[in-house]
């Protein structure tokens, strides 16, 4: 059953309180504010989307994090589970051009840590074929390119099983009855579980 004002182009209220853990009268009012600045189509009991204005900023804002969580973690040593919430803060400096001054820096990264693509100047994502471990096949060898979830106690998790970006990870047996995984990193064996297995991203 989908929350009334869900769809495929759109999101519900409810929903999204419950992602930003805050109380629907909040979702509400921060969707007002958002509308009055035509960042979103937004009526009450209805889906919410991005405008077109509301789009290009969201993907600026992702371009400007994903740089600094680069920078945190190739030039100041910060580890991978660190850098998104010191990301989040700088984020929100508006220069453009210490933003493309960062860019430059960097060598124009493609990827951050965690594996996500980098927008360009222009917007534009890389193109990648790229699939959860859990749908890789038995006696296959893959390569972790990305993590869907990026909170500290999933990335401590993974580092913890011996992963990291790069990794190779052979595939080593599957339960039918739960979708848990026997996978192989570096000769360590470890069985982990179908939630972990689909939070990250491989290429094979």
């Amino acid at each position: 059953m989908t929350e009334e004002g869900e769809d495929k182009e759109g999101t519900g209220t409810n929903k999204l309180a419950a992602t930003l853990d805050v109380k629907p009268a909040t979702a509400n009012d921060m969707l007002k504010k958002l509308k009055e600045k035509n960042l979103i189509s937004y009526e009450k009991y209805k889906k919410i989307s991005l405008t077109e204005q509301g789009r290009k900023h969201a993907i600026e804002i992702v371009r400007k994090h994903r740089l600094w969580e680069t920078f945190l973690y190739d030039k100041l040593q910060f580890t991978w589970d660190e850098v998104h919430e010191v990301a989040e803060q700088l984020e929100h400096i508006r220069s453009p051009k210490l933003i493309a001054q960062l860019e430059k820096f960097l060598g124009y990264p493609e990827y951050d840590p965690h594996g996500d693509a980098i927008p360009n100047a222009k917007g534009e994502l890389r193109p990648s074929s790229r699939y959860t471990l859990s749908q890789v096949e038995v006696g296959k060898t893959c390569k972790l390119v990305a993590v869907k979830d990026n909170s500290a106690t999933f990335l401590q998790y993974v580092v913890k099983v011996g992963l990291g970006l790069s990794s190779k990870i052979k595939v080593l047996g599957r339960q039918e009855f739960d979708g848990s995984m026997e996978i192989e990193v570096k000769g360590k064996r470890s069985v982990v579980s179908l939630k972990f297995a689909e939070n990250l991203l491989v290429t094979v």
